[in-house]
């Protein structure tokens, strides 16, 4: 009897010989899975598209706030061509995704797809996400990932501080710092071909191809995780509230952590621990805190902001 593995491995041999194929001129689309993003969504949707991509997949996870709305604006000016609603309560973060990235495949022949948060602005230094897409013969492109400091009063666009991890776990205790903190390394995610696709991972961070060919890209994630306390704080708590139906318990983990707190009354207090605001001027006098003008500068000379 077969797995459900090899069944897809089986599907996608036909693809085999098309799996590094060059297109001069890729299909790109982005996928995003949101949940009361009225803070950044429409930014992100213009800056993506200022990058790049063709159109947009939606899936909105029971939003309450103005999120809908924005999607609706959006879709209306074609941009995104199909959303999701879907009402369970469980995250299943990794089936949400697949189903996007096969509508994308399947529906609106994408070549190529990124999967994102909307809290992530992949941008490449080419000021266009398909440059290395048209020559490349990987099917695979990892992407770094810069987290961004959180600065009170300004608009995110505007955050000219990137946060340059701490490898050395000791050093937390020196900073006083939250176990899962801004500072923690960050694992990058991917894009990928829609041809010869099998499953992405939970996060976004890999995905299983057939064949695969990885390489490393230039594109880099600026992630702006963290905007202010009261939207942490509700993003974690409903979060964490999600994950505890969610029988998969290795996923979600700093969720899972928070929520923890939050149950025994310290999370709020947690906050300046993640961000590590107690010790700004030692961190950014140490070098874990560096000015980095380029998302600022794209927005400025875009958008006029």
């Amino acid at each position: 009897m077969q797995t459900p593995l090899l069944n897809k491995i089986a599907y996608v041999l036909k693809e085999v010989p098309q799996a590094f194929k060059q297109t001069s001129n890729p299909t790109l689309i982005m996928t995003l899975l949101v949940k009361n993003e009225e803070d950044i969504l429409e930014e992100s949707l213009c800056f993506h598209k200022a990058m790049g991509i063709d159109s947009f997949i939606i899936t909105d996870n029971n939003s309450t706030d103005s999120t809908i709305e924005i999607i609706r604006k959006y879709q209306e000016k074609g941009w995104i061509k199909e959303v999701i609603f879907e009402k369970a309560t469980n995250y299943n973060q990794k089936v949400w995704v697949d189903r996007m990235i096969k509508l994308a495949k399947k529906k609106y022949h994408a070549d190529w797809v990124i999967n994102a948060d909307a809290d992530e602005l992949w941008y490449s230094p080419s000021g266009d996400l398909k440059t290395e897409l048209r020559t490349t013969k990987a099917n695979v492109l990892k992407c770094s990932m810069k987290c961004m400091y959180p600065e009170a009063g300004k608009p995110f666009w505007e955050w000219n501080q990137s946060i340059h991890p701490i490898v050395n776990p000791l050093k937390y205790r020196v900073y006083d710092l939250s176990r899962y903190s801004l500072y923690l390394p960050q694992r990058g995610k991917i894009l990928h071909r829609t041809t010869s696709y099998i499953q992405i991972s939970t996060g976004n961070h890999k995905v299983l191809m057939f064949p695969q060919n990885e390489k490393k890209s230039n594109i880099c994630i600026y992630h702006y995780s963290i905007r202010d306390k009261k939207s942490f704080l509700e993003k974690m708590i409903n979060g964490g509230k999600q994950l505890e139906q969610n029988h998969h318990k290795h996923i979600g983990m700093h969720w899972r952590y928070f929520y923890e707190l939050y149950k025994n009354g310290q999370l709020e207090k947690e906050y300046d621990r993640i961000t590590g605001a107690n010790s700004y001027e030692q961190l950014r006098h140490d070098g874990f805190i560096r000015t980095d003008n380029t998302i600022a500068e794209f927005f400025k000379q875009k958008f006029n902001k």
